[in-house]
């Protein structure tokens, strides 16, 4: 189409849902048009002079013009269902072979898990295989988009829904959550990388994310949505700057640093740094491993000032 209204197709799935819309949208034009010609022409052929006060000719109907004006709409409203029906009957189909990849949202993350267990914070697909995602969340609903594969998904707690991609298209697009989720859910944002098979098998090969353990768990549990720290280039503005976490726990007079960050991480409204609500997820002392904790306060004592 001339006019760029739509995202650009990047998946098998978004191309077919493009053609509903512009298949819908071409009827209802035809319709509009149609109907705006008939009204125009009536107010133009029929009027009367400015004088002519007249009753109109009686009329009783036309057998063939109600027919046709009930039967064509019904045609075109089956012609949209049946297409309709069929593009979601293959958007639907993952094939035999398909990857599977764990999506888990998080206030205010994704966490992406691959059949080899590692896990990233962000998406990379090889392009033209189809991908099942497996969709969840750890604590409240949150939805998952990318606008360029031209579907969404809701990640419910308790509860894995699937939705399956094939992208076509190589490139680097947004992944968004569209359900408002708390406070930073407006930087919710992460990305989806479309790469050919053999970068991707590269990747599928290669270690575990780059840096400091505690990045990682960082990254995958969404803090950076919420804070600023500088060592993970975070700039949240909805909690504490975690630049200062020193000067904040000498004010807070709780102990030492790491026993601070591990307490505001497993019962933050113990302590509520003046001047910032109660945001904080209260599940990270059960959602988080022990061990990923301790990386993660480890992590967070280093970098701080």
């Amino acid at each position: 189409m001339f006019i760029p209204w739509m995202p650009v197709a990047a998946s098998r799935q978004a191309g077919r849902i493009h053609f509903v819309y512009y298949f819908a949208t071409g009827i209802a034009i035809a319709v509009f048009s149609i109907v705006v010609a008939v009204l125009a022409y009536s107010v133009l052929h029929f009027r009367v002079g400015p004088d002519d006060e007249s009753d109109g000719p009686p009329t009783h109907g036309h057998t063939t013009l109600e027919i046709a004006w009930t039967a064509i709409p019904a045609v075109l409203v089956t012609a949209i269902s049946i297409v309709s029906a069929v593009v979601l009957a293959q958007n639907g189909r993952a094939g035999s072979n398909p990857l599977i990849v764990k999506v888990k949202a998080v206030q205010f993350a994704w966490a992406f898990t691959y059949p080899n267990g590692k896990s990233y914070g962000s998406l990379t697909l090889p392009k033209n295989r189809p991908v099942k995602l497996e969709i969840t969340s750890g604590d409240v609903i949150h939805s998952f988009w990318v606008p360029q594969f031209s579907q969404k998904q809701d990640a419910v707690p308790g509860q894995v829904n699937d939705l399956v991609i094939t992208p076509d298209r190589l490139g680097t697009f947004p992944v968004v959550c569209t359900e408002l989720c708390g406070l930073g859910h407006a930087l919710m944002r992460s990305h989806a990388d479309v790469v050919t098979p053999a970068k991707f098998a590269a990747f599928m090969k290669g270690g575990a994310q780059t840096g400091p353990p505690g990045l990682a768990v960082f990254q995958q549990n969404g803090c950076g949505g919420c804070h600023t720290f500088k060592p993970a280039n975070a700039t949240g503005t909805v909690g504490p700057d975690l630049d200062n976490l020193k000067s904040e726990a000498a004010k807070a007079n709780r102990g030492p640093l790491t026993a601070f960050i591990h307490e505001s991480i497993v019962d933050p409204a113990a302590y509520i740094q003046p001047g910032y609500p109660d945001a904080m997820p209260h599940v990270f002392g059960t959602q988080i491993p022990a061990n990923q904790l301790t990386q993660l306060v480890q992590y967070l004592s280093k970098g701080a000032k």
